[in-house]
């Protein structure tokens, strides 16, 4: 099989996960998926569930010896412990050209407490943790957390060790032992990076938060969670004798205790225990619900809260998923369904056992985007022509998910779950989209037409983005009308099970296809693994992926080989009862093809003897059974196999037919020279009997259509047999010496190809024999017993025809050159795999021409199977570059984040800019098809740039034609983006500037950034109606839409009762992504209203201070009252509490009752931790200085909550201003800060702060798109309104600080221009590369 020269075979094929790898997983939020299999981490691509690569975790010996030979053979006995934890490093992909830092980073930590930050684009170890190396105390659990303006990675290790390390330096900066407690997983807090919790085994629950990268700027806090922990109990005392090293995954793997932090509600995690689901409060430091499992219910695996809804899937230990709803107006949550992710069906027994699920993020960013700003009931992006399931009932689709699931059996599962209306729930919403009655629910993200601060939302939302909020298709329905439906759509299949034997086709010129006809046999690039669960997996080596799994045997299969090219036999056996005895020898032929299985030599009573191993010829016309102390049995191989020249009864040790021969050069003399001995003492005489008289013959001639064999007996002797038809003879070698006969140590091992004989002994012995000259000679490896010998695969021209791969009883191989002067001087032991042990080895028999590698097919201990080049000069025995450009793919692998760095900064930078969608229409993987196809007519071959939607708005103009030819290799091979997300940017680039800029930064996996760009429109209105409302021109205002009066305004604010959580419902199925970066009035008030009534139930001191708190932060006054008057009179709080009543509900004098409050809030700041002093400001209506005060006590959410409620205009601009600040130089999250300083009006600090970090191209893109925001609202103001009033009020309308004359801004757009061409330079120098 012929290769470019500039392609490799190396590669690696990881075997199956086990519980072994702690159940560790974590997906990219690009759709990247890592796992750990074994000693090594999995990347897949979770869209297309193809295997990107393999990362094999390097052995403890290698990580601390220097790179010299008595290191590299030390280390090539070492083995790699398990990998236990693995965790994407959340570095986005840079927008600083300049900047060395790498942006896919995976850390990852094994079993004994080692710490590796992998690069993944170099393959290789960036960085090494400096971990405990005497104890080795195994990883249980990795998190990053930002620390100031760098990250820093947290690890559990040990049973209770909790570590907090520097990503730069791998040093340790802080550590926080929790003994006798039991760490068990780590979460970071969504809202809040420097923010994590840990989790032990009996409801331990450790709050920290790291301010910095020093030991004084950590800070902890401590609960406890509830729990029954009597099953914990009892395990402990069954294992009081493990090593106190070991964490609880591998003391109690199947105890699991794990949590996750709501992605929608601050402060609110979801806990689950072995048979019991909980919601706890970090604010309030209680559970708000617990929930038992039902009976029939396996245990708790996993807890994943939906990104976008109120939804949570809980993976269970049987292999289901159970999903739970929660209660509308409650923190209760209800199990909705019940789901298999282990299909029944095809699946061995016992069944596999499921090991872990998570969630796609990367789709439900998408999914946000697609669902704001598509057009119609049900978007593009929503159909999926691939999915047999999806077509006829798509309409009804609310929402989707993406969960990936993986199992023990080397089988990745991704299953798309769906929330569908039932017919009824169909019917109602048709007829609110009519206009008739029907539901009264509100619309899911349907706007209301005021403020919460009296001011009229005077700025309309666009249509694409009002569409979705009003269409019938996405408002509120009851949850009882949602119904759920769970559709496999992927699956990725690895090795299932450790391999125990290993087999390619090596067919010769008279094998024939398995059809039949005359056509010879072709080799084929497939290796056949047959694996310890009795199934035999069929790899593509040149597609690196298991073509085809066979379930052949119950039990580990002991011996495979090929018949020809197209069929397999394998063998197994099992002991048969204890009464009768013998064994059960099950040999079986399995039509790679068809998969058909046809068992032969089916025999009714057990057997004396277990099968041995097989042998089959080259052509696969005949096999040699080999029992343990029985003769040998010959069978003709034909369709079906009969037994032929009945049996050998010799004592054979080994047995090997001849491989198939390639011409030899007409100038190359005998095999061996006068550096082979000669001595010419006969063997001793071998005597053959046979139980058919006739099986063995002596007088008939040699025929080119006879195959021969040569073996070894227990005695040393030697021999060669052929056989022909249905006769064996007597192939009459030239023998060697009588001294080459072994007299140390049986031979076990031996290889054969025409005219030579290569035998290896236990003794480590080395020997070599010309059947046709009869030179003979040998060596000795110095090393422990020789298990098996391989002839390397040679062709016309081929230097050397002794190349051989001998594997040891150490379960290490070297490769020798027998035709050279020194075969044991000239070896390479192999250290590339220092990490695992060879347990099988073959060559690659796919050479075709000399100037072909040679290829290595090797069968680990850790379950992989790999693929090791070589090159065929004498010198240089080493593996060869990884290949640049993927060898095969069964379709595109279109992951933008793979792409070298400048050439996905380029095609961020397109997608930002805006490109036609038919420029994707190459990509398609299915283009014939035509409903694939996006419209549009290609543009001509020259001038690219007619791809562009428009010319750019900022830049050189030039530079996006310069891109799309740096993008055009990819935009052929179809590797940018796939069908469906092709299918999305068609539904949105005409949308806006902003919409496009999120759809590009979710491709590359920036979640926040995407948020940003989805928000940044809501911003701008928000300050538009802030400066419409100041304008003297507010007079034009339609009356319709006017401010409300003060008197609804102080209703509102002093409510009679308690506050109605239902007001307006949140459907959910709700976008709760957006959630994250929220600030308008309406949203905060809401957010906190709705969480009231779960605290309402509580009871304790502390919980009825944040109560109040709550209450009065919302307006709630007379509630506030009332229980702070029901405040019994021995309370600690009685006389703090009657002080805030009366203050809250006085009517005296309003400049005293001022004056008075000041001075006692002011002393209760200084005491009480409950901000009782705020709440009296609140009560004299001094609410910028109660918002201030709960600034400065780091209530920020509570202050903007409290803004909401009272304040407007500039007052509540400078509550988000200064929240802003602290965002941007606190939490260091500048997307979110961004936002708020859009709403807040602060425009020169937003752009500030995108040029002191250094994000050149944002800031442009950030200025294009508030302009072009900016002109659409002007644009809607002057055509709603006629005069020249309206042109006057749009005039004075203009963006605070990003005026086209300003200094900054022109600055930012010159910038932007030596930004694209230094792009266009790093693009230039850069070579494609497609995996």
């Amino acid at each position: 099989m012929a290769r470019p020269p500039h392609e490799s075979w190396d590669c690696m094929l990881p075997g199956p996960p086990s519980r072994n790898n702690g159940g560790s997983a974590d997906c990219h939020p690009s759709g990247l998926l890592a796992f750990p299999s074994s000693s090594s981490v999995v990347v897949v691509d979770s869209r297309s569930m193809q295997l990107v690569s393999v990362l094999p975790m390097p052995p403890p010996t290698a990580t601390s010896s220097n790179n010299n030979t008595s290191a590299a053979t030390s280390s090539s006995s070492s083995l790699s412990p398990f990998v236990t934890s693995v965790r994407w490093a959340p570095f986005p992909l840079p927008h600083d050209l300049l900047a060395t830092n790498q942006h896919l980073l995976l850390a990852a930590g094994d079993r004994q407490g080692r710490i590796a930050l992998f690069d993944f684009r170099l393959r290789s170890v960036l960085l090494w943790f400096e971990c405990d190396s005497v104890l080795k105390p195994g990883i249980q659990d990795l998190c990053w957390v930002q620390a100031r303006s760098d990250w820093v990675l947290v690890s559990l290790s040990g049973p209770s060790l909790l570590s907090i390390w520097n990503a730069s330096t791998g040093r340790c900066i802080w550590k926080y032992d929790v003994s006798p407690e039991l760490f068990s997983c780590i979460r970071r807090d969504p809202f809040d990076y420097r923010h994590f919790c840990a989790i032990g085994l009996k409801g331990f629950l450790l709050s920290v938060m790291v301010h910095g990268d020093t030991e004084d700027d950590v800070v902890i806090k401590e609960f406890h969670i509830p729990n029954d922990s009597s099953e914990l109990q009892k395990l402990e005392r069954d294992a009081s004798g493990t090593a106190a090293s070991s964490p609880a995954l591998a003391v109690f793997p199947l105890y699991i205790v794990r949590f996750a932090f709501s992605p929608l509600w601050k402060h609110i995690l979801f806990v689950i225990f072995p048979r019991e689901l909980v919601v706890f409060d970090l604010q309030y430091e209680t559970s708000l619900f617990a929930a038992a499992l039902p009976r029939g219910c396996g245990k708790f695996l996993d807890v994943l809260p939906d990104p976008n809804s109120e939804l949570l899937y809980c993976a269970h230990l049987d292999g289901r998923l159970s999903t739970w709803r929660r209660k509308e107006g409650e923190q209760v949550h209800m199990m909705c369904t019940m789901e298999e992710l282990m299909p029944s069906i095809g699946t061995s027994v016992p069944s596999p056992s499921l090991l872990a699920v998570i969630i796609c993020k990367s789709d439900s960013t998408l999914q946000c985007v697609g669902k704001l700003y598509s057009t119609g009931s049900h978007s593009s992006f929503d159909m999926d022509f691939d999915n047999p399931f999806d077509f006829c009932d798509e309409p009804l689709s609310v929402y989707k998910t993406h969960l990936i699931s993986i199992s023990d059996d080397g089988k990745i599962w991704n299953w798309l779950l769906t929330f569908e209306r039932t017919e009824d729930a169909q019917k109602d919403a048709t007829n609110v989209g009519n206009g008739g009655g029907g539901l009264g629910d509100v619309p899911v993200l349907e706007t209301n037409t005021s403020d919460i601060d009296g001011t009229a939302d005077l700025v309309k939302q666009p249509d694409c983005v009002t569409s979705i909020r009003n269409s019938a298709s996405y408002s509120t329905l009851n949850q009882i009308d949602l119904s759920p439906k769970i559709v496999l759509v992927g699956q990725l299949h690895l090795l299932s099970s450790t391999a125990t034997m290993l087999a390619v086709p090596s067919p010769s010129l008279t094998a024939t296809l398995a059809r039949g006809g005359n056509s010879p046999a072709v080799a084929v690039p497939l290796v056949a693994l047959g694996t310890q669960s009795g199934t035999i997996d069929i790899i593509d080596v040149s597609a690196n992926a298991v073509a085809a799994s066979f379930s052949v045997h119950n039990n580990t299969v002991r011996g495979l080989r090929w018949l020809g090219n197209s069929r397999l036999v394998s063998f197994s056996y099992a002991q048969a009862n204890e009464k009768t005895g013998g064994y059960i020898n099950r040999l079986v032929v399995t039509c790679v093809r068809s998969g058909l299985n046809r068992k032969f030599r089916v025999l009714q009573k057990p057997e004396r003897a277990p099968i041995r191993a097989l042998r089959t010829s080259s052509s696969g016309r005949y096999l040699l059974i080999l029992f343990r102390d029985a003769p040998v049995e010959v069978w003709a191989m034909t369709k079906s196999p009969i037994m032929d020249s009945g049996s050998l009864a010799l004592p054979f040790t080994v047995l090997e037919w001849t491989l198939p021969t390639a011409p030899r050069p007409v100038q190359n003399g005998p095999s061996r020279q006068a550096s082979s001995s000669r001595d010419r003492t006969s063997v001793a005489s071998v005597e053959a009997s046979s139980t058919d008289s006739k099986a063995i013959s002596t007088d008939e001639p040699q025929d080119d259509t006879s195959e021969s064999f040569a073996f070894a007996l227990v005695n040393g002797a030697l021999g060669v047999f052929e056989v022909h038809g249905r006769r064996i003879r007597d192939f009459r070698p030239k023998w060697p010496s009588s001294s080459f006969v072994s007299s140390d140590g049986l031979i076990t091992a031996m290889a054969y190809r025409l005219p030579h004989v290569v035998m290896g002994d236990r003794s480590g012995n080395i020997r070599w024999w010309d059947v046709t000259t009869g030179h003979s000679s040998s060596f000795n490896t110095h090393r422990e017993g020789i298990r098996r010998i391989k002839f390397s695969p040679v062709v016309a021209g081929d230097r050397s025809r002794g190349r051989i791969a001998v594997l040891f009883y150490d379960n290490t191989f070297s490769i020798f050159d027998l035709d050279s002067q020194d075969p044991l001087a000239n070896s390479l032991l192999q250290s590339q795999f220092p990490g695992t042990l060879v347990l099988e080895l073959d060559w690659l028999p796919l050479r075709t021409d000399k100037n072909d590698p040679l290829v290595l097919c090797i069968a680990g201990a850790d379950s992989s199977f790999r693929l090791v080049e070589l090159s065929d000069k004498k010198t240089s025995y080493g593996p060869l570059p990884r290949a640049i450009k993927e060898r095969f793919r069964p379709m595109p692998l279109c992951s933008p984040i793979l792409l070298p760095t400048p050439h996905a900064v380029a095609l961020r930078m397109i997608l930002q800019l805006g490109v036609k969608p038919h420029w994707f229409n190459t990509c398609s993987t299915t283009r014939d098809k035509k409903h694939y196809l996006i419209r549009g007519t290609a543009s001509g071959g020259g001038d690219l740039r007619g791809y562009m939607i428009d010319s750019p708005p900022v830049g050189d103009s030039v530079v996006p034609e310069m891109l799309l030819k740096v993008l055009e290799p990819y935009r052929k091979e179809g590797s940018i983006l796939d069908d469906e997300r092709a299918r999305l940017y068609a539904a949105i680039v005409n949308k806006g500037s902003a919409v496009r800029f999120a759809f590009a930064a979710a491709i590359f996996g920036d979640s926040l950034e995407a948020i940003f760009w989805l928000q940044l429109r809501r911003a701008v209105n928000h300050l538009m109606n802030k400066l419409i409302n100041k304008s003297p021109q507010k007079t034009s205002v339609p009356e319709s839409i006017s401010e409300l009066d003060d008197a609804s305004m102080l209703s509102r604010i002093t409510s009679k009762g308690k506050s109605i959580p239902g007001s307006r419902k949140r459907n959910a199925l709700d976008s709760g992504q957006l959630r994250l970066m929220a600030f308008e009035e309406e949203e905060l008030w809401e957010s906190a209203n709705e969480r009231i009534p779960w605290h309402e139930k509580l009871e304790g001191a502390e919980a009825i201070q944040n109560l109040v708190h709550e209450l009065v932060s919302v307006g709630n006054l007379e509630t506030a009252v009332s229980i702070l008057l029901s405040t019994p009179p021995e309370s600690p709080h009685f006389s703090t509490n009657a002080l805030r009543a009366v203050a809250l509900s006085s009517a005296v004098s309003r400049s005293l009752l001022e004056l008075a409050v000041k001075v006692v809030a002011a002393n209760m700041v200084r005491i009480d931790k409950s901000l009782s002093g705020t709440h009296l400001l609140c009560a004299v209506g001094r609410y910028q200085e109660a918002c201030s005060q709960l600034q400065d006590a780091g209530c920020w959410t509570d202050a903007a909550t409290l803004a909401a409620t009272h304040l407007k205009g500039s007052d509540y601009a400078r509550v988000l201003q200064r929240w802003a600040d602290h965002v941007l130089h606190d939490e260091y999250n500048i997307w979110r800060a961004l936002i708020l300083y859009v709403a807040a009006g602060a425009l020169p600090e937003a752009l500030a702060a995108l040029r002191e970090a250094k994000l050149a191209d944002t800031a442009a893109m950030f200025i294009v798109a508030c302009h072009e925001i900016h002109a659409e609202i002007i644009s809607d103001l002057v055509d709603s309104d006629d005069g020249s009033k309206s042109q006057t009020m749009a005039k004075q309308l203009s963006l605070p600080g990003l005026d086209p004359e300003n200094e900054d801004v022109i600055a930012v757009g010159e910038f932007y221009e030596q930004y694209q061409r230094k792009l266009v330079h790093l693009c230039m120098d850069s070579q494609p590369a497609f995996d």
